[in-house]
């Protein structure tokens, strides 16, 4: 973190306003520092002058009872304030100055609309940082007599605490900030692919703002909480369109997914983390033989996407009771699961309050269970097990791999934005907490001896927690890559806002294998051997696999047999997880090159695996059940044709019993399963999907004659008649599995051996 930024942080935990103001934001001593008092209904209202600028003053605010006072008290000091200083800010403490509240007013003609924001002493300051940071003034912006033109102040206290309520403004703007950055990349032909990078480059920049607006990058900027905007002007005086191809290059893939870089790239990114966890590792588009080194994006793009962003306040802090108003990790959950096709996935947000009661109830219930079944002692609830914790308690909680914390296998198969995962981190949090504290004042040689190895490896014990909760509990599966890039931004997010300091930062867990893309209700739960090994010696012999990597570190792929496979999978994702915490050479290759390496040839045996499983899977629709393809007509029956490897793999299915292997087969399944299913019809939408081809068609809108009548006139297009066939026909084969297959079997019920009801509801199938 900057000096600046220190200093304010410590000033912020001391409650000395004073000084925050005049020795780090740049403001003048108060001309007069003498306490007035205001009486209001009653009350009486001491104002004490703390800074100013210009005619502008910051006065704290107490109350003779000690307390902070009501919204509607507040808005009428404002007012007796007011008639004598138009522009001010006024900072509400309590008598014990633990809470602070900060308000300026907007004013747009006769009506008032305040803006606050709530600080409590020892919570995360990167809100209020991230607020306070745009009054600073530096000296050079002052006139000969120290001041800077009063609606210059006025407008540095809108754009600090003027900020816009996020969940409709934001979400809006973002909607078609996404649009028009997606239209702007060059080089990336496929629409759905150049959809799918819009989301990672985006993300990563909000990564990155997030990280500026803490203060963890940009050490030397003049103001490091624009880091992104001061290096895109720099990215301009070298040159046009060069931020892109240049400067995010080296941000992202020498920055913080090397642990050194050149002095020529240290120049020109300043001070970056190293950070690797895979968001900085090349996306697979990236990599992608089509579009290697041809994708270009101009300045234009992120001079919009800055535009935007820099009109709301980032900020880490993700606790329970914050505001809509700012921009948190909770909000990007909420953003997105607006932004995607709500209808056609089912996809809806849910409050964070609802998560945490639902992950509390499930995950305490578990762990009191667990220790309930190896304890002479009973525990009544979560509460009393945490109030009586020992140190064999304590062991077998966290020590040793198959400790009880450490096997703990929750997971989300409808996971969208990490809603979930980040409620059920939240719940395991204090009984970690709860642990290390009993071990810091207990004796056991052995549990010391742990604790201060853990110490001694992590400078920042709670992100040492939530990295430990993400690699080992959290599991997440969603059809939408999109959804799968926010959850595990997200996750990072709430890992990085541990962080007090820089210094407190380490490389992020790799969550690829965990948090994955896939159809979550089509798939192999456990995998047919025999089968799997007779497809896989159909198409070659065993050894023809691509050879992609060479030396000691990884031998080529092999195996043709399923447990050969496996087992060189498990293999190269254990070593991908160890490598991720070895940095510098090892056997010759740099670190980035080595996991780059070691993903490529995981990559290579999943697709190769997923051949094989996706035939299994045809055998089941096709040899088991009779499934066959419906190709749809406008008029009369469909046109039936036995089902292809390609449908299959526009399936997206996801298969639990090869890529979650060591859950399904060792441990039998998952622990818990939490999660917020799809409520939805499992039928083809035709509103839904005419409404992009007309304005005049919009839900509830529109009577049934008129509807009509416009689908005919659209459908006299070839292509739209074209794309609407194909739409309706990836509905029959896929409802026929839920209807048929033995998994499903309790869906639809029978009575005197007839099925009764075709409707599918995702819910229920979940």
């Amino acid at each position: 973190m900057p000096l600046i930024f220190q200093k304010a942080q410590n000033l912020l935990y001391e409650f000395r306003l004073r000084d925050l103001f005049t020795d780090e934001l740049g403001w003048s001593q108060p001309s007069s520092a003498r306490p007035e008092e205001l009486e209001i209904k009653g009350q009486t209202y001491s104002r004490v002058r703390i800074a100013e600028m210009s005619g502008v003053p910051v006065f704290e605010i107490t109350a003779t009872d000690g307390e902070i006072p009501t919204a509607d008290t507040r808005l009428e000091i404002y007012r007796a304030i007011a008639q004598q200083f138009a522009e001010n800010l006024l900072i509400f403490i309590n008598q014990s100055r633990t809470h602070s509240l900060w308000y300026w007013a907007k004013r747009e003609g006769a009506k008032i609309y305040p803006r606050e924001a709530s600080y409590l002493k020892e919570q995360p300051t990167d809100l209020i940082l991230s607020k306070i940071g745009g009054l600073r003034i530096e000296i050079e912006e002052l006139d000969p007599a120290g001041n800077l033109p009063v609606v210059d102040v006025a407008a540095r206290l809108q754009r600090s605490l003027d900020v816009e309520k996020v969940t409709k403004d934001f979400y809006k703007e973002f909607q078609v900030a996404h649009q028009l950055f997606l239209q702007h990349i060059r080089g990336i032909d496929q629409e759905s692919d150049r959809r799918w990078y819009t989301s990672v480059i985006l993300n990563r920049l909000m990564f990155v703002y997030f990280l500026q607006k803490k203060g963890f990058i940009g050490n030397g900027d003049r103001d490091p909480l624009f880091y992104l905007e001061n290096k895109l002007i720099e990215s301009q005086q070298r040159g046009p369109d060069r931020f892109y191809s240049e400067f995010l290059h080296n941000l992202f893939f020498e920055g913080f997914a090397r642990p050194s870089r050149t002095n020529a790239v240290a120049l020109m990114i300043g001070q970056v983390p190293y950070l690797n966890g895979g968001l900085f590792l090349k996306h697979q588009v990236e990599d992608d033989k089509r579009y290697r080194n041809q994708i270009a994006i101009p300045d234009i793009a992120f001079e919009q996407i800055f535009a935007l962003f820099k009109r709301y306040s980032w900020h880490l802090d993700d606790r329970e009771g914050g505001k809509p108003n700012e921009i948190n990790p909770d909000v990007l959950g909420y953003i997105f699961e607006k932004y995607i096709n709500q209808k056609a996935f089912g996809a809806y947000y849910t409050r964070p309050e609802i998560t945490e009661y639902l992950c509390d109830r499930t995950i305490n219930k578990l762990i009191l269970d667990r220790v309930n079944a190896i304890s002479p002692r009973h525990f009544d609830s979560i509460g009393d097990l945490l109030v009586k914790l020992d140190v064999n308690l304590c062991r077998r909680l966290v020590y040793g791999d198959d400790a009880i914390l450490r096997t703990l296998s929750l997971l989300d198969p409808a996971c969208g934005s990490a809603a979930f995962l980040i409620a059920a981190m939240k719940t395991l949090i204090p009984i970690y907490n709860s642990i290390i504290g009993t071990i810091k004042l207990s004796t056991d040689p052995q549990l010391t001896s742990w604790l201060r190895q853990v110490e001694r490896d992590h400078p920042s014990l709670p992100y040492f927690i939530k990295k430990r909760i993400i690699t080992d509990n959290l599991y997440g599966v969603d059809i939408m890559e999109e959804a799968v890039e926010i959850a595990k931004l997200r996750l990072f997010l709430t890992l990085v806002s541990s962080a007090q300091t820089a210094d407190d930062l380490e490389p992020l867990p790799n969550v690829d294998f965990n948090i994955m893309v896939g159809n979550s209700l089509i798939g192999l739960i456990r995998v047919d051997e025999e089968g799997f090994d007779l497809v896989g010696n159909k198409g070659k012999a065993k050894g023809q696999t691509e050879e992609v990597l060479q030396g000691n570190l990884l031998q080529p792929l092999a195996a043709s047999q399923y447990r050969s496979i496996l087992a060189e999978k498990n293999r190269s994702i254990a070593l991908y997880k160890e490598h991720s915490f070895k940095p510098g050479t090892v056997e010759g290759t740099e670190q980035d090159d080595r996991l780059q390496m070691l993903r490529n040839h995981i990559d290579i045996v999943n697709r190769e695996s997923q051949v094989n499983l996706n035939e299994l899977l045809l055998d089941e629709f096709s040899i088991k059940l009779g499934i066959k393809y419906e190709e749809d007509q406008l008029t009369g029956k469909p046109k039936k044709r036995p089902l292809t490897l390609a449908d299959m793999e526009d399936l997206k299915p996801f298969h639990w019993g090869y890529h979650f292997d060591k859950v399904i087969e060792i441990r039998g399944g998952f622990d818990a399963i939490i999660t917020n299913p799809p409520w939805e019809t499992f039928q083809p939408d035709d509103k839904e999907f005419f409404t992009p081809y007309s304005s005049s068609i919009f839900k509830n809108k529109i009577d049934i004659k008129k509807f009509k009548s416009e689908v005919e006139q659209l459908l006299v297009d070839k292509a739209i008649e074209k794309a609407w066939l194909d739409y309706k026909s990836k509905f029959n084969h896929q409802r026929n599995y839920y209807r048929f297959a033995s998994q499903y079997i309790n869906q639809i019920p029978i009575i005197n051996g007839k099925r009764h009801g075709k409707d599918v509801n995702l819910y229920k199938l979940f």
